[in-house]
């Protein structure tokens, strides 16, 4: 897989710089985007990475006293919209890559047969539902080159994060939402 410097999902080249080099950052960012701007939970991961001194470690993560990552999530500025709870999926999120992906996050994709047991892993992650997953396949294929069988069938057929390939991107993707939304309502 040949991974890009950079993945233009935030205003910051060093926030965008970590999701593109750092799979636990990318799945927490990933995790992040939720009722919560976009460019904000991608750029979740870097404040989360400042504010511990060290780079994103799982273990680490996992362990860490959850009250005192709570403080660290309710900033200020806040890592998220909702800081206690968004904590506590990020603690369980890393667990299960401890427990189940030897404290690596990229094994969740790096070792997956086909796009089948990708997208079982990625719906078995906490704060992980169908559409979440299926975009987040998407971002694995198109921004990241993941070559895995049957990926493609797997990703969201509808327009995401995966499809953002510059930062300009993120607005015309949040009109495309706005305008789906609004058709739905019909």
């Amino acid at each position: 897989m040949d991974r890009p410097d950079l993945l233009h999902f935030t205003e910051s080249e060093e926030a965008n710089r970590l999701l593109a080099t750092d799979g636990l950052a990318l799945l927490i960012g990933m995790l992040l985007d939720q009722q919560f701007p976009m460019e904000r939970a991608f750029f979740g991961p870097q404040l989360l990475k400042e504010r511990i001194g060290e780079e994103l470690d799982a273990a680490r993560i996992a362990t860490w006293d959850p009250d005192e990552l709570e403080g660290i999530f309710k900033g200020p500025p806040a890592i998220h919209r909702y800081p206690g709870s968004m904590a506590k999926r990020t603690q369980a999120l890393c667990q299960v890559v401890m427990d189940e992906y030897e404290g690596r996050a990229e094994n969740i994709w790096e070792t997956a047969s086909d796009g089948d047991e990708l997208l079982r892993r990625l719906k078995a992650l906490p704060g992980f539902g169908d559409a979440k997953s299926r975009v987040f396949v998407g971002v694995l294929g198109k921004r990241l080159g993941l070559e895995l069988d049957g990926w493609k069938a797997k990703a969201a057929d509808w327009p995401s994060i995966a499809d953002v390939a510059a930062f300009d991107d993120v607005t015309t993707l949040r009109e495309q939402k706005r305008a789906m939304k609004a058709e739905k309502k019909g």
